[in-house]
């Protein structure tokens, strides 16, 4: 079994779709990754502010599990770190399994707390084409099974680098499965 860890660190401080890989990335308590466009206390998705830029921002950090590039890799997509948006990639970590709630300590300070599921969106398609499919499946009863990633907030700051460990706690008992937020 691998050890939970972090593969890759990434931000923009413009609202596009890829992220640019970096050494190292600065969480903010309640704000997300310093220097990206999508921190901030209140929603910052552009389609969120639209509706309501009032709500609050439970999507500060964007993570993604290096196992979901493997196998779009795989599959033939051109995809690695940061390309799907995500400022942090992980391995070893079962990310879409873990309930909502689910705190990540992440390096020697930074926590976070995982939110809910990043809901795939067109974007994906128009970076190449059928991504967006590739990244949705049925489990055995037809529930939709959304693998992009999961979204999640900033409890403490911290530096975040390629190679820090991920320790994982739980919320108490009983779990709640994480919903598209």
């Amino acid at each position: 079994m691998t050890t939970p860890t972090i593969l890759a660190v990434a931000r923009s401080g413009g609202h596009s779709f890829s992220k640019d890989p970096c050494d190292e990335i600065h969480l903010l308590a309640g704000l997300g990754v310093e220097g990206d466009a999508h921190s901030g206390k209140t929603v910052q998705h552009l389609s969120r502010v639209k509706k309501d830029p009032t709500q609050p921002n439970l999507r500060q950090v964007h993570l993604i599990h290096a196992e979901l590039i493997d196998e779009l890799q795989a599959a033939g997509f051109v995809v690695g770190p940061g390309v799907m948006g995500e400022n942090i990639t992980t391995r070893g970590i079962d990310l879409l399994g873990l309930p909502a709630g689910a705190r990540l300590r992440l390096g020697d300070t930074a926590e976070i707390e995982l939110a809910g599921l990043r809901n795939p969106c067109v974007q994906l398609d128009r970076y190449e084409d059928g991504l967006m499919a590739a990244t949705l499946e049925k489990d055995e009863s037809g529930n939709l099974i959304r693998k992009a990633g999961v979204m999640a907030i900033v409890l403490e700051g911290g530096i975040v680098r390629p190679g820090d460990l991920i320790r994982i706690a739980l919320p108490p008992e009983p779990h709640r499965p994480m919903e598209p937020v």
